[in-house]
């Protein structure tokens, strides 16, 4: 099966990007209406994004921020997954700061 490489389901990629620890919990969170891309609530698990995005976070006790960087097929180590975004919100705090 061929991969698009230019766009990957929203659930998928929390997993990929290691923001949850399972697949249904990024479908959970995603339909609990916890994640913003480009702004917009999305409520689908099944949600495309596409590089370039910026995908909000609300979680337990913090929000993030991150641009979408990259894909990838399977879910690999931290080190992988740390190449799929940027985050964003540091960079904001690190200017405030100065």
């Amino acid at each position: 099966m061929a991969i698009d490489t230019n766009r990957q389901r929203i659930d998928k990629w929390l997993w990929h990007a290691r923001m949850v620890r399972t697949r249904t919990d990024a479908a959970a969170l995603v339909q609990a209406g916890h994640v913003r891309v480009n702004a917009a609530k999305v409520k689908a698990h099944g949600h495309l994004v596409r590089l370039g995005d910026v995908i909000t976070l609300a979680l337990d006790r913090s929000v993030r921020v991150l641009k979408v960087e990259g894909f990838c097929d399977k879910r690999g180590d931290a080190t992988v997954a740390r190449k799929l975004y940027r985050e964003l919100g540091k960079e904001t705090h690190k200017e405030t700061a100065s």
